[in-house]
């Protein structure tokens, strides 16, 4: 039989979806075309009683919402004291009598589909309150779970890998709300008890070796794959330009773009501010929902646009700085292609994803010095110091009137992007598995 691998889905059900959510289902995919039987293991709502089919009704609907606070005090009440014996999934049955078409862009790929209720919720709880990486349990278990994200969790009877994105809260702890004690102290205890660590940079690997000790032997960087679905990279061209037009009233390559979450590691405020201050009149159009922290961020836009009511201007900046809370994947992909250029000045990232998509998009990218974004982007994007407005600002002006320098980086992205394809990324993936199943066992699912 080929391997069982399986993947946790905590950030998969997130309706806008994240960088860690695009790194998971795109793994699931690519295990899928090494051969392998992929799982994904979620932490939903789920139904009591034995009837498959209520439980999979209950597995696509959010009860979550219909529960009382007083129902959801005395739920997590009694789960505080009934994670000592660790936790149990099962395999939800899919007996298509659900519709899940609205679910289907959101939801990995999955041989096998399963639930343990509150999983997340409740791991995370148990290790607050008593400070130890929680069981889960399968029958049957999977050979290899590779959690895509720092759970405080392990699964029981199988080799546990974990993919460790950044040091975000260590290394910029005033951009990020996580508890830096609770949040240092599990990252000591997965580096210490993991089967094997995952990164997705050689900056986040140093990161990560230096921070939490860990053996170099013990870590593999994987990097990631930029993938984008045909039938929205190759749209054309005339239907983006309908699309764009149409939707915002925008010219194709008569915009700049910025997408991504708001909250300060994006550095949505300098970048705004860098904006206003350029004098351009090409508008910039910001895509991207409110984290932690964004009022900070979109403070300068917002103040200032309220000190030009009395001018009477309001209209005109509004005009020129277009935000948007949430564009659909496709809708986005054409906002991408329509750009002139994307802004992606990042304080740190472990990888840069955006920075790839837009050069797989042929749109030139303006991004940070720093972190992971040199080795991800090499000379195909112009980059620039993230905390100097002035020398961004200097950049925008550069993007805006040299079309010569955009072609050059378009040009050098399209060879870029080959570095990331999803072949290079399912080989370091089977070499990754390979060591550690075993490469003789691994090998049955290359075949």
């Amino acid at each position: 039989m080929n391997p069982f691998i399986m993947i946790d889905g905590m950030n998969l059900g997130l309706e806008k979806g994240t960088g860690v959510a695009t790194y998971a289902r795109n793994l699931s995919y690519c295990l899928h075309d090494l051969g392998c039987k992929v799982g994904t293991l979620y932490g939903g709502s789920e139904a009591t009683g034995s009837n498959s089919l209520l439980k999979e009704i209950a597995f696509f609907d959010d009860i979550e919402q219909n529960l009382s606070k007083w129902r959801i005090f005395l739920r997590n009440s009694h789960e505080r004291f009934s994670v000592l014996g660790g936790f149990t999934g099962e395999e939800i049955e899919i007996s298509g009598k659900v519709i899940y078409d609205a679910y289907k862009s959101r939801l990995p790929y999955f041989d096998a589909l399963c639930n343990s209720h509150n999983l997340f919720g409740r791991a995370n709880r148990s290790f607050s309150n008593y400070g130890f990486i929680n069981r889960v349990r399968l029958s049957p278990p999977p050979d290899l779970m590779h959690w895509t994200y720092p759970i405080p969790l392990r699964m029981s009877r199988a080799k546990n890998i974990y993919t460790l994105h950044d040091m975000v809260p260590l290394r910029l702890p005033y951009t990020t709300l996580d508890k830096k004690r609770r949040y240092y102290r599990l990252m000591r205890k997965l580096a210490a008890t993991a089967d094997h660590i995952v990164t997705v940079s050689e900056s986040a690997k140093k990161d990560i070796i230096n921070i939490l000790g860990v053996p170099e032997d013990k870590i593999t960087n994987t990097y990631q794959a930029v993938t984008i679905p045909d039938k929205y990279r190759y749209k054309p061209v005339d239907v983006v330009k309908r699309e764009i037009e149409g939707t915002f009233g925008l010219t194709y390559r008569g915009y700049f773009l910025s997408f991504g979450s708001i909250e300060p590691k994006k550095n949505i405020g300098r970048m705004i501010e860098a904006y206003l201050a350029s004098g351009l009149e090409t508008p910039l159009v910001i895509v991207g929902a409110q984290a932690w922290k964004a009022e900070q961020e979109l403070r300068l836009l917002d103040d200032h646009i309220k000190s030009l009511v009395q001018y009477g201007s309001e209209t005109r900046v509004k005009r020129k700085v277009i935000r948007l809370e949430y564009a659909p994947f496709p809708l986005l992909v054409s906002l991408i292609r329509g750009a002139k250029a994307t802004f992606f000045p990042s304080l740190y990232e472990g990888f840069g994803l955006p920075v790839l998509e837009s050069m797989l998009l042929r749109t030139p990218v303006l991004s940070s010095n720093t972190s992971s974004i040199p080795e991800v982007a090499g000379d195909a994007a112009l980059l620039i110091n993230p905390y100097e407005t002035r020398e961004m600002a200097e950049a925008m002006r550069r993007l805006d009137s040299d079309e010569e320098l955009r072609n050059s980086l378009v040009a050098k992205g399209e060879k870029q992007v080959l570095l990331y394809s999803e072949e290079k990324y399912k080989s370091r993936l089977a070499e990754l598995y390979g060591r550690i199943l075993g490469h003789k066992k691994f090998s049955l699912c290359q075949t």
